[in-house]
């Protein structure tokens, strides 16, 4: 049974891993509820009771099912390994990714934030630069400043 769950959760996991579009019908919804907490621990090589802990902490935020059973979405999944990486890998305590976790989100807040200032600003623009062309294709000849050019021999 063992191998059976590995070579799913494999599966599963390289799956979701990108690659494909938001329009593939075999893409994988990042934040559909899929594991139990066994499963999840066991893609991520941590106990169970890690993830509790990590729970209790506000470092992760799995899903309820309707008897309150834990399920983690392959985001959550992500979200562990780099919490293992932050705290394996480079020794980050569990404050430390707290920190880390809070900054990386006002990071994308700010970011979105930035984004949408950026889309509006083109779209101000994209509508000056269109009044300004029809205004220029209202304008008669002589007033658009379209006056003919000299004779090459400065007669005109």
């Amino acid at each position: 049974m063992r191998i059976r769950i590995h070579e799913l959760l494999a599966a599963a996991s390289a799956s979701g891993g990108g690659g494909h579009g938001k329009d593939d019908p075999h893409a994988v919804d990042q934040d559909k509820p899929l594991y139990v907490i066994s499963v999840a621990a066991e893609l991520v090589d941590m106990h169970p009771q890690t993830l509790r802990l990590y729970e209790r902490k506000g470092l992760i935020e799995p899903s309820r099912s309707a008897g309150k059973t834990r399920l983690y979405s392959q985001r959550n999944i992500e979200q562990l390994r780099e919490i293992r990486r932050l705290t394996q890998e480079l020794g980050v305590n569990l404050a430390g990714v707290e920190e880390i976790i809070r900054l990386r989100q006002r990071l994308d807040e700010l970011q979105a934030s930035m984004e949408g200032r950026i889309t509006n600003i083109q779209g101000q623009l994209r509508d000056r630069l269109d009044a300004l062309r029809s205004r220029a294709l209202a304008m008669p000849d002589d007033e658009a400043g379209d006056e003919q050019p000299a004779d090459m021999n400065g007669e005109g």
